[in-house]
């Protein structure tokens, strides 16, 4: 448990040391006006996840899914889990739940950061 622990936590650090990069990056070459950065972590997070789970899966690697899959891809952006249980979903037959689970995804998330932003600034 320790060490997939410290997988999880070096792969994360990694992760979001590279999401760091890539909206700096982002930044200096399309300007503020766009969320860019945050457009590019998520397309290249779920193609990379597309990637492993199958690379993986396929080369007896499940070991290396701690860090991997959840340090890199979770620090990198979190989109690639959720693109990857969607697409779960989606191929075991469950179309419905998985629209339902993409649009409460988005709806649920939406309305928390709202909450989060409208409790904040009440308190501040």
């Amino acid at each position: 448990m320790i060490l997939t622990l410290s997988q999880v936590a070096l792969g994360g650090a990694i992760g979001a040391s590279l999401r760091y990069l890539v909206n700096v990056a982002s930044l200096r070459a399309f300007g503020p006006g766009f969320p860019y950065a945050t457009l590019i972590v998520n397309v290249l997070g779920s193609f990379a996840m597309g990637l492993l789970v199958v690379v993986l899966a396929e080369k007896s690697g499940m070991r290396l899914a701690p860090f991997l899959m959840t340090g890199i891809l979770g620090g990198f952006t979190t989109f690639s889990a959720f693109s990857l249980d969607t697409i779960s979903l989606w191929e075991r037959g469950a179309s419905w739940l998985a629209l339902g689970y993409v649009g409460a995804s988005v709806i649920l998330s939406l309305a928390a950061l709202v909450a989060g932003l409208q409790l904040a600034r009440s308190m501040l």
